[in-house]
């Protein structure tokens, strides 16, 4: 019985308890949140979540870990997470701020301004400390990383520990989850959807994505094109197009060059973007129905891999591959996203082009661009843990600002969410190779996000019985729905009737600006179009990023 008991309550002599003590805790507690996590009632999910809860119940009843050992483990998790959501936001980031992104975000900002203006309110009204007002307003919009990045301001303002933020976040995570979904629910009979009609809306909207590729058959039809080359004709037109393939009439379909001359009735195979198809169409002639994939043609189309280091960052046109081998590179797909194969495009790691060719060419061109998945699956270290190391250093520096008595710091949260996202979307141009599969970063993000939670737990467990009966914690709850559900109506509002968005695309946005899985998932379930994704996706990096410096200004201004 001895055995069982140091291996489960740890050893008081041994620094944290014991080392097969600590980790049985945090794998008991990590293996047993997952399993309930998948868990749903009405098709509603806490996810891993419950890893914080199953930590609390395994700290009530005295299985801790001791807690110098705890911290770390929870800041470092902290820093998996967030590192890991940079490195996959990072991309789009800064294109989210363009044009229709710029009215999603705002709706976002708008929202997490709200919620503050309501923790704030309600510190004052009710008494309770900032440090449970900012765990309650980080549980009501359940977002983990605000709460790292609270505790983190309070440690370094106090050197101490404050677990009512952990408590505060745990009372009101739950509600924050179904509290959403329900007031998602609410807006649609709110605003009188008629789902058919939104849902083919959004499906047209999404679908007009102005920046994606698209393919043409044209015929040559404008006089004055006649006897010019491609090169020429892309002078003329200054638009973003590549013209892979020429028919002439009464001969067989060719790879083009830049001295490749047209005539009228030839018939091109073009890829332009979506924005700039009505101009490419306009200017040369007009559409036809080609066949460009013919059994006699000795031309074929295969898409290629980009595994090769030192292609990273290169220009596409440095690599001259239409005159070395004859071949055509007509898109690049990164991330889902077909683009423009244009001279000027940045190439990165896991980039698939579509090329157009003789088979010989496409074998040379197969040969330099490396096309080995097991190159991909390899994980590239060096540019995570230098991100990290950078991250850590940019969440130390301490930051002045008029009228906040302490410095305010970036933290463990902030800093390598900021480093991970400036480096996933620049690092390609210093030939620094960041690419990840989804399955590892999504392997990284979850481990983190697990030893997080259990942490936060184990934390937070021992007094978390005696709040919620003693100090009227089931008030929090009361709290806490107020802070998820009136901030959300009232920026559904401004989206819906000021900025007059998509029903499906605004629940998406709210989704983002809580950065709320369920939600998503929720949203997703609820419609057959992408456009709670897209809406999601384009607000979700601001959204993260406002989350955790709010968390933070909350503890430094009125603590």
């Amino acid at each position: 019985m001895e055995f069982f008991k140091e291996l489960f309550f740890g050893v008081s002599d041994l620094w944290g308890g014991g080392v097969a003590h600590s980790v049985l805790i945090l794998a008991l507690t990590i293996s047993l949140g997952v399993m309930l996590g998948k868990i749903k009632v009405a098709g509603i999910s806490l996810g891993v979540t419950w890893i914080l809860f199953v930590g609390i119940f395994l700290s009530h009843f005295g299985m801790r870990i001791q807690p110098n050992l705890l911290h770390f483990l929870k800041e470092f998790g902290l820093i998996l997470f967030v590192y890991s959501i940079g490195l996959q936001v990072g991309p789009g980031f800064f294109s989210a701020f363009k044009k229709g992104g710029m009215q999603l975000n705002l709706v976002a900002t708008i929202h997490v301004c709200l919620g503050v203006l309501a923790t704030v309110i309600l510190f004052y009204v009710s008494g309770l400390p900032i440090t449970t007002m900012v765990g309650i307003l980080s549980g009501a919009v359940t977002n983990t990383p605000g709460l790292g990045a609270a505790q983190q301001a309070f440690s370094d303002m106090t050197h101490g520990n404050a677990p009512d933020i952990a408590m505060g976040y745990a009372v009101a995570y739950p509600l924050g989850v179904i509290g959403m979904i329900g007031t998602l629910i609410a807006m649609r009979y709110i605003f009188r959807v008629n789902p058919k009609v939104e849902e083919d809306k959004a499906q047209a909207s999404t679908n007009d994505n102005e920046n994606s590729a698209i393919s043409l058959s044209l015929q040559v039809r404008n006089e004055a094109l006649e006897g010019k080359t491609i090169n020429e004709l892309a002078e003329l037109l200054g638009r973003n197009i590549v013209i892979s393939r020429v028919h002439h009439v009464g001969m067989e379909q060719e790879i083009v060059n830049a001295s490749t001359v047209l005539h009228l009735d030839d018939e091109l195979r073009v890829v332009t973007t979506v924005k700039d198809a009505s101009s490419v169409i306009a200017f040369i002639g007009k559409t036809v129905d080609a066949q460009w994939d013919t059994k006699t043609s000795k031309l074929i189309s295969r898409r290629i891999l980009i595994t090769k280091p030192e292609l990273n960052g290169k220009k596409l046109g440095e690599l001259e591959l239409r005159n070395s081998f004859g071949i055509s590179i007509t898109r690049v797909n990164r991330a889902g996203v077909d683009l423009v194969a244009t001279p000027s495009l940045t190439l990165q790691m896991g980039d698939r082009v579509t090329i157009v060719g003789d088979e010989k060419g496409i074998k040379h061109t197969e040969k330099l661009l490396g096309n080995s998945l097991k190159r991909l699956d390899h994980p590239n270290l060096i540019p995570i843990f230098i991100g990290i190391a950078l991250g850590v250093v940019l969440g130390s520096i301490p930051f002045a600002f008029p009228g906040i008595p302490q410095p305010v710091k970036l933290g463990l949260a902030g800093g390598p969410l900021i480093v991970s996202i400036l480096i996933s979307r620049f690092g390609p141009k210093y030939k620094l190779v960041t690419y990840t599969t989804m399955s590892a970063n999504l392997m990284l993000r979850e481990i983190g996000i697990a030893i997080f939670l259990a942490c936060v737990g184990l934390e937070a467990g021992e007094g978390f019985v005696k709040t919620i009966v003693e100090q009227q914690g089931y008030i929090w709850v009361g709290y806490g729905a107020l802070i998820t559900i009136v901030p959300m109506l009232i920026a559904g509002f401004i989206g819906r009737y000021g900025f007059k968005l998509n029903y499906y695309t605004l629940i998406g946005v709210l989704s983002g600006a809580t950065t709320n899985p369920p939600a998503l998932a929720f949203s997703n379930d609820s419609t057959n179009c992408d456009a709670p994704s897209v809406g999601y996706a384009t607000v979700y990096p601001l959204s993260m990023f406002l989350r955790v410096l709010t968390a933070q200004l909350l503890i430094l201004m009125l603590l």
